[in-house]
């Protein structure tokens, strides 16, 4: 009872168990998954049994063994287009250039071990007289019938074979590495970045480093794969490097000792007296790095802080535990989330702590059409109990709850078994956050006009609309609400200077948190409407 965890839902709830793959690094090893047949059919018999109830378990709609396994086993011919898999009569019969080559019969629709025990046999058959299938890795294999299976769920769920979920591991959780971001070059591997607080940042290296030899190997021609897996390994562990740096003499040698790493998703700019945080994810050190960076903020720019923009623009979103936390650190009170599904553990609401780590500064958020997920629900959240301005365009309207359960063949079934719903009550799956400040849907607009548009009335968008309900299977309203303020996938300048903008005006600011005045324990730490007025 320990498999499940939550992408965007709770982590430790029964059988509780994202970034770029190319740019964090952990140690992978080559393995050889053939098996016996006899071996291979009883890790498939008990992949196919734990899939089927876990999704009977735990998915937001009810769906039967029998079809799940069915749509599974119809995929086969994505390997050899001779197979055929059909229910007839009570049966399940496999066919291969339509000559009948084995019976099973069915068993009750519910039964998820009994149809996984099927599936398996249907599978070892098939290797048995299809070459083609034969030829094929069992985890190929086990992709091939998984990618069936899912044809029968929603969009948002999906499985992770046993390479794919290690990565996705390492990328929730972390791995023993050194914390650099890279890219692949003729030269051999540069550095992008270094991460703050790694092994990589304490022996030296630098932004724009370029790796040339790896434990005395050269890095020209390796693979980006081969790359990841030598920079890779167990904590504590040597990595010995040659490197080159542009003005240095020669090149350097630096021998790193891995440590775990967590994939950065926070950064802090500064841009006149406002602390501009962008997230990039959520994943288990997100809470911790954002209050570093508030701290940080709070304490380079002084009394003369404006404020904090939340950049959440292209933000996939992560794990709801993050979210939660990251919302609470702005908020003192009153609902954050809640979420709705099939299961009773399902029904979850997640409310604030009385403390606020921005002192009642004022907040804005960005958000664009691929702020998804979790970045939503601290959006929708911060704007629902009026923390922040959000500003920017309608966001993905990715409003479900996933649960990541992991397999017996170390691969990871992600389902969807919740859906979010803001503070004010409105799901948000389909249609999204609703921005206060629209910048997209007139062309060619400028900050500007925005602005005139927020002190002329046009804005900020009204309440009703952005806490307007709508039904998840009604396309028609959610295009039509979404209308409202469309989204755009790219990150505008334009966001971002009406956000700094808005800082400089708290009169301006209160307009656009719909008339609220802004909050007098921050104009009490120095502050006034006219001190911070620079226009």
């Amino acid at each position: 009872m320990k498999r499940r965890r939550s992408r965007c839902g709770p982590d430790a709830w029964r059988r509780l168990g994202a970034l770029s793959v190319a740019f964090f690094l952990v140690a992978c090893t080559a393995q050889d998954t053939r098996v016996t047949a006899d071996g291979d059919l009883s890790l498939a018999s008990r992949l196919f049994r734990d899939g089927y109830q876990d999704i009977i378990d735990i998915y937001i709609d009810e769906v039967q063994a029998s079809d799940l396994a069915l749509a599974g086993l119809d995929n086969l011919t994505d390997l050899d287009p001779d197979i055929s898999v059909l229910a007839q009569d009570g049966w399940i019969t496999m066919k291969v250039d339509g000559r009948l080559i084995g019976s099973f019969a069915a068993p009750p629709d519910h039964d998820a071990e009994a149809w996984g025990d099927l599936t398996a046999s249907v599978l070892r058959l098939g290797r048995s007289r299809s070459a083609l299938i034969d030829a094929a890795d069992p985890e190929e294999i086990y992709e091939v019938v998984f990618d069936g299976i899912l044809t029968e769920l929603d969009k948002f769920s999906r499985y992770a074979g046993r390479d794919e979920a290690r990565e996705n591991r390492a990328s929730r959780d972390g791995f023993g590495g050194i914390g650099v971001r890279i890219r692949l070059i003729d030269e051999g591997v540069r550095i992008l970045s270094v991460m703050e607080n790694t092994p990589a940042e304490r022996a030296g290296l630098e932004d724009n480093d370029i790796i040339l030899e790896i434990d005395g190997e050269t890095t020209v021609d390796l693979s980006q794969r081969e790359v990841v897996r030598r920079l890779r390994g167990p904590l504590r562990s040597r990595v010995a490097l040659t490197v080159g740096r542009e003005e240095a003499p020669a090149n350097l040698g630096i021998e790193v000792v891995r440590a775990h790493i967590v994939p950065q998703t926070v950064t802090y700019r500064r841009h006149g007296d406002t602390a501009v945080i962008q997230l990039t994810g959520f994943n288990q050190s997100t809470t911790r790095t954002l209050r570093e960076k508030l701290n940080q903020a709070t304490k380079e720019i002084g009394p003369d802080l404006s404020g904090f923009v939340l950049d959440l623009r292209g933000n996939p979103g992560g794990l709801l535990d993050q979210a939660v936390a990251v919302a609470d650190l702005f908020i003192v009170q009153g609902r954050i989330v809640s979420t709705h599904g099939r299961h009773p553990d399902s029904h979850q609401y997640f409310d604030a702590e009385p403390d606020d780590l921005a002192k009642h500064r004022p907040v804005v958020v960005l958000v664009n059409g691929n702020s998804a997920s979790a970045a939503e629900i601290v959006a929708a959240a911060l704007q629902d109990t009026g923390r922040a301005v959000v500003i920017g365009s309608g966001s993905f309207g990715k409003g479900t709850v996933q649960t990541v359960l992991r397999l017996p063949n170390e691969g990871e079934l992600t389902l969807t078994w919740a859906r979010f719903h803001a503070p004010s009550g409105y799901a948000l799956n389909g249609r999204g956050v609703i921005p206060d400040i629209c910048t997209t849907g007139i062309p060619g607009q400028t900050a500007d006009d925005v602005l005139d548009r927020l002190i002329d009335g046009s804005l900020p968008i009204d309440r009703d609309t952005q806490h307007r309900d709508v039904d998840p299977d009604d396309e028609a309203a959610i295009a039509a609400l979404r209308a409202t303020c469309p989204a755009r996938q790219s990150d505008a300048g334009i966001d971002l200077e009406v956000a700094l903008r808005l800082l400089e005006r708290p009169d301006l600011f209160a307009r656009a948190l719909g008339g609220q005045a802004p909050d007098t324990a921050f104009l009490n730490e120095g502050h006034s409407a006219d001190a911070s007025n620079t226009q």
